[in-house]
């Protein structure tokens, strides 16, 4: 696997920064159709899990008496199949549909990505994804927020704040971001992701440079001021444990597209903010006319 770049800080008060990146290689994929490399061809295509996902535990079709098999299942009109294990899952198989991703963009005429917000706790986070989305809504373009607090009321509840759970957090937000931007929406994450390593494991699983990081660059001491939800208090108290800023640290951006930084009493307005995300999806064709 080729070395990545060093990874370039964010500068610039107040204005979008854009770390420029080479655009990763195509994910090499298994094909499990002999001779089926064409996407739409009659009855799909069936092909195992990434290459880099896998286990050393691929599993080939057997040909017997006409007919082939996937680990003794027989599968007809196939000439080979390849299954995998993925994790824990087992003797699993990726099906790759003739409507992809190409076929859905073109349809919303917008292109799929990722802006995913971090900062710490009272940064403006959820305020700057609510007033990004109502300003793609207005141009006609559709968005999803996943919105760290709300996901933790439904398919995070199982999750703690303790840094194993924290990290697993970020993995299935990460997953589940990478299914909208597939599915051709514009997907905006908020959340505080403190951990440079989980941001950049969701980086990976996008292609072509479609993982936006906004960084939103306020300092603590604004944040604890504004204090919304009373956590810094309670952290403060020693009622809280393990909170960001205070007694668990939050890791800065080191390679992200967008800064925008806020300081007592100079601070942009949420449209402000959200017209350079929009100026930057702009620049950079994720929004098609």
């Amino acid at each position: 696997m080729p070395a990545k770049a060093l990874p370039r800080p964010c500068t610039g008060a107040g204005a979008h920064v854009q770390c420029r990146r080479g655009a990763p290689a195509a994910r090499p994929w298994s094909v499990g159709v002999a001779g089926g490399a064409m996407r739409g061809g009659a009855g799909g295509r069936l092909v195992a899990a990434a290459a880099g996902e896998r286990s050393d535990a691929v599993q080939a079709a057997a040909v017997a008496g006409g007919k082939h098999h996937v680990n003794g299942s027989a599968v007809a009109g196939m000439d080979k199949l390849v299954t995998s294990t993925v994790g824990k899952s087992t003797n699993i198989l990726w099906h790759d549909c003739p409507i992809g991703q190409p076929e859905r963009q073109k349809l919303l005429n917008q292109k799929g990505c990722v802006v995913w917000i971090t900062g710490l706790s009272g940064s403006g986070k959820s305020t700057l994804a609510c007033a990004l989305s109502r300003e793609l809504y207005s141009r006609g373009h559709l968005t999803y927020i996943l919105d760290g607090d709300n996901l933790r009321h439904g398919l995070n509840r199982d999750l703690s704040f303790e840094a194993k759970d924290r990290a697993e957090n970020i993995r299935r937000v990460g997953e589940v971001a990478k299914l909208f931007a597939d599915a051709g929406l514009i997907c905006i994450a908020s959340l505080i992701s403190p951990y440079r390593s989980d941001r950049s494991g969701c980086r990976s699983l996008l292609q072509n440079s479609s993982f936006i990081e906004v960084f939103l660059n306020v300092p603590l001491e604004v944040c604890e001021a504004r204090d919304p939800k009373g956590l810094y208090k309670l952290a403060r108290a020693g009622k809280i444990k393990g909170f960001t800023g205070i007694d668990d640290p939050y890791e800065p951006p080191s390679d992200c597209e967008i800064v925008i930084h806020c300081k007592a009493g100079d601070c942009a307005t949420p449209k402000s903010m959200a017209n350079k995300v929009v100026s930057y999806l702009e620049e950079n064709g994720f929004l098609q006319d």
